[in-house]
Order: C-alpha cells, then sequence, then structure tokens
C-alpha cells in the first residue's frame, strides 16, 4: 500500500521528465536541504527558517530514568501514565536530541518546544485528573521540568541544534501559572482536601465588584486612592494603594503550596486578578482564571518587570532565538507593549540580532489578529488566518477566491516591526487538531487523495508568504481522533489505544510502532519542499501577488519576487484536472512541480494543471538547470 501511494505522490510533485515552455526539470535544489547551507543561525531571518513544532514528551524518549521526574507515589503523583492520553509519556529532551539530524535531514532549521519549565505534575478533579506533560501549568519558572531532563539537558539540546545552525524557539506563558489559589467563597479552605473536587467560580467584574470595596460595590470601602489598573495608572505608587485582596473573593494558598513558585514574588497573591474563572467573552477574558489557573494580574508594574527579568535569563543563560507566547488575546496591550522591545533589545544584546517573538492569539480574523502587532507591538503572531483558509481551500473543497480574499488583507500587519511575510503559518496543532485529521474527515477520501490532498496542503504553506511550521508527527501522516490531547500523539511506540488505533496518510504503520521512518512519502514531500525552498530566495520573504483564484476547487496563481528572481506558483485544488489563463509578460521555464501545459497566446496564458498538484515557473527567461 504505501509503495502505491508514493508513487502517486511522486508523479504529482517531482515527476522527473516535466516538459515545459523551454527546459525540462524536476523540483531541484540541495541534495538535502540541511541547514547548515543556510546563513548561520544567529544573523539568519526568519523568513529563511522552516520550523517544527515538537511536544518534548510525546517525541522521543533518551533517558527512562526520568519518566516520573523524580516524584514518588502513584500516576496520580508523578504524572507518568504511557498508557493515558493526558499524562505524561516519557519523551525528554535528551530524546529530542538524539533526533535532530532526523529533522535536519527534512530541512527544519528552527525548533519550537512546547513549554519545558517545571509544572505542577497532575492537576484537575478526581474524574478528571491529568498531568502537566503540555507544559502550560507552570509553578517553576526558572528550570526544566524533571520529568523532561535538567538545565543541563537543555543547554546540551541547544548546543546540538546550533552546532546544526538550527534555531532553538521556547513557548513561554505570562498569562497565568498552575491552579494553586482557592477562593473561600467557591471552596472554603477548611472544607479543602487533597483529594476533593475543586468548582469553577463564577468571574466577578470591576464594575460589580470594584477595587476599592469590600465585597460588592456597596460593601465597606478598602483600598484608599487606589485609581484603577488602566494603562495611565499602571505605576508602582498607585498599585502600593492596592493592599487588601478581598474586592471580589476572599483568595488564600492551601497549606504546604505557600512557597511552590518560583520565583518567590509568584507565591505573593497581590500579583494575581482573583475575579474566578473566565467566561471567554469581555473583560473576563483578560481577567478570569483560564479554567482555574491562577491569572496573574499583568496590569501590575511588579508582575510586568517579572517577567522581562525571568525571559531575559533564559536568553543570557542558554541563548536561545526566540520565543512563542502563549494565550496572548488574555494578557493587556500595555503588557506587551513593554515585554517584547524589552526581550528583543536585551536578544541583541546578547549578540541575537535575529530573536524571533511571536504571539498565539486563536482567531481567524486578521483584523483580530494584526491588533497585536499594530497596537500591542508584537513583532508576529500565529497566522490562524491561513491555518483556517488552507484547510477551508485543500481540506473542505472550498474555493481558492478564500485565499485571495485572506492574502489582500496583508497590509494590516505593516508595522516599522512587523509584516505578514514573518507570519509563523501552520497547518493544525496541539490545540486545534492536525490537518490530517482535516482532510480525512471533510472530503471522506481514499489514502491516494488524502496524501495528495496533505502534500498540496504542505506545499501552499512552503511556497506562499510567511514562515512555514510542521506539527510533529504530520511528517509521518498523523492524523489523530480530534482536537488537544487527541491529536499529541507518540513518535516512539504509543502504549495509548486511541492512538494505536488511528490510521496514518501515506502508510499503514500506526502509533503503535517507532514513527521515524525517511522514506515515508509526506517525509520525502517536505524535504523536496524545504530543498526547493532553500535554492529560491524568493520563497524565503520575496512579495507575493496573487495572479489568479478561481471561485470553485481549481487553479490558484502567485507570483513569489525579490531583486534576483522572479517565480509563478501555480496550485490546483480540485480533484480534477482544471485550467485558468493567465496574464503572464514574456517566457516562463519550469523549475518544479507537476506536470502542466502552458500555451500563450496574445499575452494569455492558458493553463492546465492535474489534479490536486502544484508547479513553480521561473519567470527571469528561460535556462537550463
Amino acid at each position: 500500500m504505501r509503495k502505491q501511494i508514493f508513487s502517486l505522490s511522486h508523479n504529482l510533485l517531482a515527476a522527473t521528465a516535466l516538459v515545459s515552455c523551454v527546459t525540462t526539470a524536476a523540483i531541484s535544489g540541495p541534495a538535502t536541504p540541511r541547514p547548515e547551507a543556510l546563513k548561520p543561525y544567529n544573523e539568519r531571518p526568519i523568513t529563511d527558517d522552516i520550523m517544527y513544532f515538537v511536544m518534548p514528551d510525546r517525541f522521543a524518549n533518551g533517558d527512562t530514568g526520568n519518566d516520573r521526574g523524580g516524584i514518588d507515589g502513584t500516576p496520580i503523583d508523578h504524572g507518568f501514565d504511557p498508557s493515558h492520553k493526558g499524562f505524561y509519556h516519557g519523551g525528554d529532551l535528551e530524546g529530542l536530541t538524539d533526533k535532530l539530524d532526523y529533522l535536519a535531514d527534512m530541512g527544519v532549521s528552527a525548533i519550537w518546544l512546547t513549554p519545558i519549565f517545571k509544572n505542577k505534575p497532575t492537576q484537575g478533579n478526581v474524574e478528571n485528573v491529568t498531568a502537566g506533560y503540555h507544559g502550560y501549568w507552570i509553578t517553576d519558572f526558572t528550570q526544566i521540568d524533571p520529568h523532561l531532563g535538567t538545565n543541563d539537558d537543555l543547554k546540551a539540546f541547544v548546543a546540538a541544534a546550533h552546532a546544526r545552525n538550527m534555531k532553538v524557539i521556547f513557548d513561554i506563558i505570562t498569562n497565568h501559572t498552575a491552579d494553586v489559589i482557592k477562593y473561600q467563597e467557591c471552596l472554603p479552605e477548611e472544607e479543602l482536601t487533597a483529594d476533593g473536587n475543586v468548582p469553577l467560580c463564577d468571574y466577578r467584574s470591576k464594575a460589580d465588584y470594584p477595587y476599592t470595596t469590600a465585597g460588592k460595590a456597596d460593601g465597606k470601602p478598602i483600598n484608599q486612592g487606589f485609581e484603577g489598573d488602566e494603562p495611565e495608572h499602571q505605576t508602582l505608587e498607585n498599585f502600593a494603594k492596592l493592599t487588601d485582596q478581598t474586592f471580589a473573593y476572599t483568595p488564600y494558598i492551601p497549606k504546604g503550596e505557600e512557597s511552590v513558585k518560583v520565583p518567590a514574588w509568584l507565591n505573593d497573591i497581590r500579583y494575581y486578578h482573583n475575579r474566578g474563572d473566565s467566561e471567554w467573552k469581555g473583560e473576563s477574558s483578560l481577567y478570569g482564571d483560564f479554567a482555574g489557573l491562577d491569572d496573574l494580574f499583568t496590569e501590575h508594574p511588579d508582575v510586568k518587570q517579572g517577567f522581562i527579568d525571568i525571559y531575559k535569563f533564559w536568553v543570557s543563560e542558554f541563548k536561545i532565538d526566540g520565543f512563542r507566547i502563549d494565550t496572548v488575546r488574555h494578557v493587556n496591550d500595555s503588557f506587551w507593549q513593554a515585554f517584547a522591545p524589552a526581550i528583543v533589545d536585551h536578544a541583541k544584546s546578547e549578540g541575537i540580532n535575529q530573536f524571533y517573538v511571536f504571539g498565539e492569539v486563536y482567531d481567524g480574523n486578521p483584523e483580530h489578529l494584526s491588533h497585536f502587532t499594530r497596537v500591542a507591538k508584537l513583532p508576529a503572531v500565529l497566522d490562524f488566518g491561513f491555518q483556517w483558509q488552507a484547510r477551508q481551500v485543500i481540506a473542505d473543497g472550498k474555493a481558492p477566491k478564500l485565499l485571495k480574499d485572506f492574502y489582500a488583507q496583508d497590509h494590516l500587519y505593516d508595522t516599522a516591526w512587523s509584516s505578514a511575510s514573518i507570519l509563523p503559518t501552520f497547518l493544525g496543532n496541539h490545540d486545534m487538531g492536525r490537518i490530517g485529521r482535516f482532510i480525512v474527515t471533510a472530503e471522506n477520501a481514499d489514502k491516494s487523495e488524502a496524501l495528495a490532498r496533505s502534500q498540496l496542503a504542505h506545499a501552499l504553506m512552503y511556497m506562499t508568504r510567511g514562515v512555514p511550521v510542521v506539527y510533529y508527527g504530520d511528517e509521518q501522516g498523523f492524523t489523530g481522533d480530534g482536537h488537544d490531547q487527541d491529536a499529541r500523539e507518540d513518535m516512539f511506540p504509543s502504549q495509548v489505544a486511541v492512538y494505536n488505533d488511528n490510521e496514518a496518510i501515506g502508510s499503514d504503520v500506526t502509533p503503535e510502532v517507532d514513527n521515524f521512518d525517511t522514506s515515508h512519502p509526506l517525509y520525502k514531500t517536505l524535504t523536496e519542499l524545504a530543498s526547493f525552498r532553500m535554492k529560491h530566495p524568493a520563497l524565503r520573504g520575496g512579495e507575493q501577488t496573487v495572479l489568479h483564484a478561481a471561485n470553485e476547487p481549481g487553479i490558484f496563481a502567485i507570483e513569489r519576487k525579490n531583486d534576483d528572481e522572479t517565480l509563478l506558483i501555480i496550485f490546483n485544488t480540485s480533484g480534477r484536472e482544471a485550467s485558468a489563463e493567465l496574464s503572464l509578460t514574456g517566457a516562463s521555464c519550469h523549475v518544479g512541480g507537476a506536470t502542466v501545459s502552458l500555451k500563450t497566446d496574445n499575452k494569455k496564458t492558458a493553463v492546465t494543471m492535474p489534479a490536486l498538484s502544484w508547479s513553480a515557473h521561473s519567470l527571469n527567461g528561460c535556462t537550463n538547470e
């Protein structure tokens, strides 16, 4: 089965006899697209990179001795249960280091890791307790989670990556910590037990529960002289007057956890909003606890400076190359306006002149996304807009015109510190699920069509503007069963039953066995795409112009251009052959992709493309490659 499917892919994406205007060529580039062929990592713009987003716990287990994080007891204590999809499985930094060549050979030049700081091992109520394998329940912001290794293991990993000219990007959090703080009104301290249920608490707004009265607005006066937390009042002098924390709830820290957070200032209740749980809208989206996680008072100048200092340490100590910032939309703009420039400037002082900062804003609307570059002053945000449009066009069979309308909004990102060209583009992730899942469920495609659609989706990501991000396992055809925990399979042999019955795209192999197959058709496709991208600088930060976008599944054509070359890239998103007329001047030469018919007459070029294919042409004149 695998051999048959790969043959189809090879015909679509790397045929060896491609007849065009003058020349014949296959996808061509370096024999292996390893990052050593690029500019040095500390000088290279992010547009030259291909990122790989990996969850270390699910990638490779290099040291079984740290599987339980040095914690005794049961899985409820230490969080390790490789048969449960919501617990630690044993992957670590040593395992990731061992697999760097697997990634470099695929053309990956930047590795983005889910948070690797020390987490609360487990949390949640009795019936739904899970572990912090994903990294988003941090207690100690100064050390690596012991399930993943040590700070020395991190130094070894960064050194090994840099030796291969690969960047290392951390996933970081400033919005919240692990769930430690409780509220007397929801769960009285005398009723708190180790194995009891912890209720969510209704959000209490600033209007109904102002900072200057205890309880509701008609409560006794407190915090006299405090002027609020708006940007103009975010001073140490003003916040020194916020001494009483009972304005909404009566928060407390359970016995035994008074000093669990590091640095020590994080154990001070003053530095949290303490207004109950978010309703995911309006004010509560900024001030509410994230499903129980302790929401930090990021308007407070101490908190702002505290996090700047925390993450400066990681830059200085480990010489990493960038930060992806979690839950950006749940933090006030004034925090980002101070944080992002401070971190970038500090990185430059450490000799890291291309330090990359991008935020996660779970929203596909460019108008909403660009707020966080234009106003909050982040250099970039994850391009959920691209993900949504690519999914609709490639997986759901919608018209390519959606892509044209989407790219027409790129100007929204234009600032002195940002542009659409540096946005990270992706097809799926650990929260929403995998592109493979979207493909196999949307069209009920057979195996060969599912493979062709996945290859086309990745080609779209690699050939269009932005920085491609591959979600770990997609190169092995992982599909998952849905979102969140159901999209976090193991690359090493899995013991999770609901993972092991999954059918992969392009392979009959399941997560039950090792999945580092360099002959997998998707791994080979991504290697070829990386090679092609490496050879053509116009694909790495060059201008993009949409030339044609069909109103039904079919032809989508763009031009990519820099000072040295101009490329015509054509995609056929339809499951059948499709044609279109393009307005081109001069001859074009085929430099990669599917066999395509090009006929020019009266300055109109008729294009006919095979089903679910892409093709690339040089518009600089025809020369043999």
